[in-house]
């Protein structure tokens, strides 16, 4: 690999688009990022749940809010607000939902996350 690598979410290498959710992934060899774009009425429990088959999502998040607002509630009973300007840590073992009427727009670099979000 060059010693300086771009791509766009534009044209990303990987796109999946599950109810009310959009997930662009690029690959940047040894690193994997997304953009998630969840449309209001969002909530992982509704429309990831499906597809994951677990009771709560198991995927460790790490990123930064662009714009939008979603609140997260932790297994463990903490919840969160997150919205623009923000970056985040977020375990597994939560559900989460947009709030608000805007999109949210949040830029995942847990390369894992990027790989296996919106997946079964």
């Amino acid at each position: 690999m060059a010693g300086a690598l771009k791509k766009s979410f534009g044209t990303p290498d990987e796109r999946r688009t599950p109810d009310k959710t959009e997930v662009e992934v690029v690959n940047l060899g040894s690193v994997k990022a997304a953009r998630m774009t969840l449309q209001p009425g969002w909530r992982w429990s509704e429309c990831i749940k499906p597809i994951a088959g677990t009771e709560t999502c198991q995927i460790h998040h790490e990123g930064t809010v662009a714009a939008g607002h979603m609140h997260v509630r932790h297994d463990d009973g903490t919840e969160i607000e997150i919205g623009p300007g923000d970056a985040y840590v977020i375990e597994p073992g939560h559900d989460a939902w947009v709030t608000g009427s805007e999109v949210f727009v949040g830029y995942e670099f847990d390369s894992k996350a990027a790989e296996t979000f919106a997946t079964g």
